[in-house]
């Protein structure tokens, strides 16, 4: 479920600030893979093990942030350092 224009335009990334885009499709997968690949963690350190179905990304594209059932799950300790692993 597409996260409304509105919502979006104010929404920011809790950490740094910037503002969030929906995390295009190619990322997405190879998120996922990486994900499958059990080489995933979050920002707490605890491995992410669910693959994403939507998420939000930073405007540096560092940090993602996933969606779940459309709802943003913007929590500092869950954010997906993307930077890390190279995506």
């Amino acid at each position: 479920m597409p996260i409304d224009k509105r919502l979006l335009d104010i929404l920011c990334c809790p950490l740094s600030r910037q503002p969030l885009q929906m995390l295009p499709r190619e990322r997405l997968d190879t998120l996922n893979a990486a994900i499958a690949a059990g080489s995933v963690k979050q920002h707490d350190g605890a491995a992410l093990s669910q693959t994403v179905s939507e998420a939000l990304v930073t405007a540096d594209g560092k940090r993602a942030y996933r969606i779940d059932d459309g709802i943003p799950v913007l929590l500092i300790e869950e954010a997906i350092e993307l930077d890390l692993l190279g995506l």
